[in-house]
């Protein structure tokens, strides 16, 4: 597969700027991979496909206010500070990208309020630096007020009030995502309650997504792209609830790319799920034998993105590409506060 295997024609109308309310009632397309037909549903639909002893495995990460605007010291130049990752908790040390890089150096401080301010200690790339902050301690707490929501760079507007709600899955619970997980934001409380009560487990894993995930793909052999680190974990007791199921030969609905990634990272030799931590920087694209995913809930993804080649591999690209063809006539909306796709 290449690059140019995933181009798509994605016009600027279709890229959602806000999601629908409520979560529930977006649209779904439904993918059978194994009669190639597809139907159009609402999300609240999606439970109607569970049954008794299923599992729904879903990402708990919680998106952090990451986008800090602060003054240099001295010169009081505004500076934007995105946050990426924590590198060290005890000495508050963080990867950052700052806006504009060329005024910052190593050795200034940039100050947000009067008690928060970060020191710069070295340099990573053109834009990326290395700080620390002044505030031992729970740093994700500290910039909760003060903080903006990292909203994806294609949704052309500047973050509201509303986006602090509306850009977090009602199974967030762990901070340390920059991006949302965004196939769990059609989950409404009614939804949750609903597939519950059908005797559906709901299983929580983690991985914390980081920008990369917006990161163009820049080379036309795939083989040759590499993935940016995220942190995941997969706790036993999580891992002993998906591995009954598949045992059980009961379903394993997956919601969304990042749980996905998570999940097909740490399997064991006879297709089960592995309890474990780290980092991934695992890229699935086609063709990729799926240990633990078959039934997969994701939204519309950007063209030559690694989401869309994920999918691609799950469903055959040119049936996912013929199903984006629909989705577009159809007026689904795509991307992060988009509509919503189910591979079974």
């Amino acid at each position: 597969m290449k690059l140019s295997d995933f181009k798509y024609n994605l016009p600027k109308s279709a890229i959602a700027k806000y999601p629908t309310t409520p979560r529930d009632k977006a649209k779904l397309l439904v993918l059978d991979r194994a009669t190639q037909e597809m139907e159009t549903h609402k999300f609240s639909n999606v439970s109607d496909y569970m049954t008794k002893g299923d599992v729904l495995v879903v990402n708990e990460t919680r998106v952090f206010q990451a986008r800090l605007f602060g003054k240099k010291e001295k010169t009081n130049a505004k500076i934007e500070v995105f946050l990426l990752r924590e590198l060290n908790a005890e000495e508050c040390i963080w990867d950052v990208i700052v806006d504009p890089a060329r005024k910052v150096r190593i050795g200034n401080k940039i100050y947000f309020n009067d008690k928060l301010w970060c020191e710069v200690i070295d340099n990573t790339t053109s834009r990326g630096r290395t700080v620390r902050f002044n505030q031992p301690g729970n740093i994700f707490k500290a910039v909760e007020k003060i903080g903006v929501t990292p909203l994806p760079p294609y949704i052309k507007r500047e973050p509201d009030a509303s986006d602090r709600e509306n850009y977090q899955t009602l199974f967030a619970r762990v901070d340390g995502a920059v991006a949302a997980p965004t196939a769990g934001l059609h989950f409404s409380n009614r939804l949750i309650s609903k597939i519950k009560n059908k005797g559906v487990t709901i299983v929580p894993v983690i991985l914390h997504i980081g920008l990369g995930t917006f990161r163009p793909v820049e080379v036309e052999d795939l083989t040759k792209h590499r993935m940016d680190s995220e942190y995941y974990e997969i706790t036993q007791k999580s891992a002993e609830k998906i591995n009954k199921a598949l045992e059980s030969k009961k379903n394993v609905f997956v919601v969304g790319t990042s749980t996905c990634r998570a999940l097909e990272t740490s399997t064991t030799a006879d297709g089960l799920v592995k309890p474990n931590s780290g980092w991934t920087d695992k890229f699935i694209y086609p063709p990729y034998d799926f240990k633990i995913t078959k039934k997969l809930i994701t939204n519309f993804h950007a063209p030559e993105s690694t989401l869309l080649m994920l999918v691609s591999a799950l469903a055959d690209t040119d049936f996912i590409l013929k199903a984006y063809k629909k989705a577009l006539k159809e007026k689904y909306r795509f991307l992060s506060y988009g509509d919503a796709m189910l591979i079974l």
